[in-house]
């Protein structure tokens, strides 16, 4: 695909309109527009008109490609090319009125990630990137962290909303990072923690039971940033999985050691 640079730039500007619009819905939103898809995993309209606008700006800008979009408002049909689209990343966080929170929109060949933007609208962060072109902020080359040794990583582990399935897991990592990491976080968008992986903020992050739309974007963005990303087994056919790690690499090793003694059922 010719002009890459070119079309991430448009896409930087739907995700920015987006991510307005979710900022400015903030203001006067209601917990009553609120629904549970799943037990503690929540929709509203906002996700919906957000995806709405997203999925329109885009068949403009590639009309050949499909889509594989979290609320469902557009699909894939065998098309060469797809659009993976979050329209509210942090769903939990936005509804109680907390960051971050963004818009994720990825575009992929049936093979491989091609470019991905993430944009944060409270910090008014666009992170982006494109194959064989780098990983950026706010026009800002993003590279990950130097940090060589667990004993000294700022780590994310996320607990996903699956708790019967991963409980014993999330545990686990607790139990063995815990007093041996310099710091355990969680932040609420699997999208913007990598992005944060990638701009050296986080040293790793992990998450398992998560969509495509939750970390296709940005996983482009680690991997062009000189980070690693590979599901749970370390494999780095992660693209069609629901459970990711990413990290600057010195401590993927170390970490994927971790949590091999205590993979989730199922996986």
């Amino acid at each position: 695909m010719e002009n890459m640079e070119s079309l991430v730039a448009d896409v930087c500007r739907v995700a920015r309109e987006a991510g307005h619009f979710l900022k400015e819905e903030r203001k006067n939103f209601s917990r009553d527009a609120v629904q549970a898809k799943r037990a503690h995993d929540y929709v509203s309209y906002v996700d919906r008109e957000s995806e709405r606008r997203v999925v329109e700006a885009l068949r403009q800008l590639l009309p050949e490609a499909g889509f594989i979009t979290e609320e469902g408002s557009a699909g894939w049909q065998g098309e060469r090319y797809s659009w993976v689209v979050d329209p509210l990343d942090g769903t939990t966080n936005y509804i109680h009125d907390v960051a971050p929170y963004c818009v994720s929109i990825a575009l992929r060949s049936r093979d491989e990630l091609l470019l991905g933007v993430v944009y944060e609208p409270v910090r008014d962060e666009c992170f982006y990137a494109w194959k064989g072109g780098g990983a950026y902020v706010n026009g800002v080359r993003m590279h990950v962290s130097d940090v060589p040794s667990l004993d000294e990583a700022y780590l994310v582990v996320e607990l996903p909303y699956d708790a019967e399935r991963y409980a014993r897991t999330g545990e686990h990592l607790i139990h063995r990072l815990y007093g041996r990491v310099a710091a355990i976080r969680m932040n609420g968008s699997a999208a913007l923690a990598l992005c944060y992986v990638a701009a050296g903020r986080y040293d790793a992050w992990l998450e398992a039971f998560i969509g495509r739309w939750d970390f296709s974007a940005a996983a482009l963005m680690v991997q062009e940033a000189g980070g690693q990303v590979t599901d749970f087994y370390g494999s780095p056919s992660f693209l069609e999985g629901h459970h990711i790690v990413a990290t600057n690499g010195a401590l993927h090793g170390p970490l994927l050691e971790i949590l091999r003694e205590a993979l989730p059922a199922g996986m």
